[in-house]
């Protein structure tokens, strides 16, 4: 199975969490790439005024893996410009990875992954489901163990 795993890390925890769940899906076999989505020039901290680089191209992968941290309850607002720009994900099956750092998923995890799956779905995909890893407290490598033991069934489906 072809595996897309397509992120926007502003400070490297989601990126962390998709490298770990590369590996683990590229050590079951499957062929994985990992894909950054980036910026042009900088931003700043919670600004909603900036400019998407080239977009990732989705067409090969039988499956994405999306990721993107909560930025004040809500989505990411650069992952939330991708997604709205990017081409059809029709025929797509989709997995929603979410990072954010207080410790319950209520306190915008869920927002953020529900926000994910409609903008998902509403260019053609099928949302599989989705991890949110919460990154304050104890235990965060369990955590992050988890989520991506969560992101693998859910892409190997």
């Amino acid at each position: 199975m072809k595996i897309g795993i397509v992120v926007y890390s502003q400070t490297g925890n989601t990126l962390s969490v998709a490298t770990k769940l590369k590996e683990k899906l590229a050590a079951a076999g499957h062929s994985v790439a990992l894909e950054q989505v980036k910026l042009v020039g900088e931003r700043k901290s919670g600004s909603r005024e900036f400019q998407l680089g080239s977009l990732p191209d989705v067409t090969p992968y039988d499956v994405l893996v999306i990721g993107a941290a909560v930025e004040a309850f809500s989505l990411s607002a650069v992952m939330t410009k991708c997604l709205g720009e990017i081409g059809s994900l029709e025929k797509k099956s989709v997995v929603c990875l979410i990072t954010q750092a207080f410790p319950f998923a209520w306190l915008g995890g869920n927002r953020a992954a529900l926000q994910m799956r409609k903008l998902c779905e509403s260019k053609g995909a099928a949302v599989r489901g989705a991890a949110v890893v919460n990154w304050m407290g104890k235990g965060l490598d369990r955590r992050i163990a988890n989520g991506v033991e969560r992101l693998s069934k859910l892409v190997s489906g």
